[in-house]
């Protein structure tokens, strides 16, 4: 079976030559997202990695809904911090509030020396359809 690449209406502006999601066998393989706003993709990023991180989430949701898909289908995020120690707790915190407790996908977080735009965090994901 070949993978199925997904481009969502309505979905963030991509950043690079990328698919929002390519899918096979039922697993959904969700690119990084940047905290850029889908409704005015040219705006200034939002200040500060607690704003930063909601609207990278918030945009995954976009990818994920596109696909009739949510973040409980989620299985592993990946976390990119180019500021690890400042901004990890913080980061922690606004991430957490998208997951119920117990319920969290597996994660790694890596620090970086740059994300494109400048972006301060940058989060992949991979989901499974039920």
């Amino acid at each position: 079976m070949l993978p199925v690449h997904h481009m969502i209406a309505g979905g963030p502006r991509p950043v690079a030559p990328f698919s929002h999601a390519v899918e096979a066998d039922g697993w959904v393989f969700v690119t990084g997202q940047m905290p850029t706003d889908p409704a005015a993709p040219d705006a200034a990023l939002p200040e500060g990695i607690v704003a930063q991180t909601r609207r990278v989430m918030d945009n995954l949701i976009i990818v994920l809904e596109g696909l009739g898909l949510s973040l409980a289908n989620v299985t592993m995020a990946r976390v990119y911090l180019t500021e690890f120690h400042r901004d990890y707790a913080q980061m922690n915190a606004a991430y957490a509030a998208y997951f119920p407790e117990g319920e969290r996908p597996a994660r790694t977080c890596i620090g970086v020396s740059g994300l494109a735009l400048h972006a301060l965090v940058e989060i992949d994901l991979v989901a499974r359809r039920p």
